[in-house]
């Protein structure tokens, strides 16, 4: 899940103070406060302010017609092709989570502005990374290919890692360790997850440490997975049930007779 437009904005010492205060609310699941501090008045700030009303509705399953509003003023705004890459990009994944939510299938508007964004971010650039995990996402979870996605993946992997984009790492890491798990590779599967929330810790990625503690909770052995999956329950709970997708991963299993 989710999507980190501004990866690594506030999350430094020295970075800029609007920036790690929008970081704090954003990483606590205070998304419209955080959006509140950004006047979009340009094209970044505009862009920034969207990402983050995108994310909320990933995470909500609420707050689809003010992340649309917000888009289509970062569209007007776009004005470079990066600028326009990026706002598709934003668009492909508001189309991409109103699909796996089932709000509304759109599916194919979420392709389309993958396609676009590609279309004009340039290979190399650090957005493109941010894209190519996307493009994954698309591949895993709405074409169901699994081949597909793992190279996506790893795309974005490597241009987190040229780009110094922890929080993207945090989720590359995830993903494919989701992968492995999925085809019994444990090792790989507890590692990657292992790297995901260590990442999510040093950031203070709050809203993204119980989805990162229940993933690794699936690829380890009890007693651990239960004390992995009660941590990740206390930190949604707090949190006031966000991601709403997590809930279903966290209710443990039904008895059996």
């Amino acid at each position: 899940m989710a999507y980190p437009a501004m990866s690594g904005y506030g999350t430094a010492a020295g970075d800029d103070p609007l920036q790690t205060a929008v970081w704090r609310l954003r990483s606590r699941a205070c998304w419209a406060d955080a959006a509140a501090l950004l006047e979009p008045n340009t094209a970044s700030a505009a862009l920034q302010r969207a990402s983050l009303l995108v994310e909320r509705c990933l995470y909500t399953e609420q707050g689809w017609a003010e992340a649309e509003d917000a888009l289509r003023t970062a569209e007007a705004l776009a004005q470079s092709d990066d600028e326009r890459g990026a706002a598709a990009c934003e668009r492909g994944q508001l189309a991409y989570a109103s699909t796996l939510l089932a709000v509304r299938d759109r599916a194919d508007e979420a392709r389309a502005a993958l396609g676009r964004a590609a279309a004009l971010i340039a290979p190399g650039a650090k957005g493109r990374a941010l894209l190519d995990f996307r493009r994954g996402l698309l591949a895993e979870n709405l074409a169901h290919s699994p081949q597909s996605a793992r190279a996506a993946y790893r795309r974005a992997h490597a241009g987190a890692t040229a780009h110094d984009d922890p929080l993207l790492l945090s989720f590359t890491w995830r993903h494919l360790a989701g992968l492995a798990l999925r085809e019994g590779e444990l090792a790989e599967a507890r590692h990657g997850f292992a790297e995901s929330l260590r990442i999510r810790e040093e950031l203070g990625y709050l809203v993204g440490t119980a989805p990162a503690l229940a993933s690794l909770a699936d690829a380890e052995t009890e007693p651990e997975a239960a004390r992995l999956r009660a941590e990740a329950g206390r930190l949604f709970k707090l949190l006031g049930g966000v991601p709403t997708w997590l809930a279903d991963q966290l209710t443990p299993p039904a008895a059996t007779a």
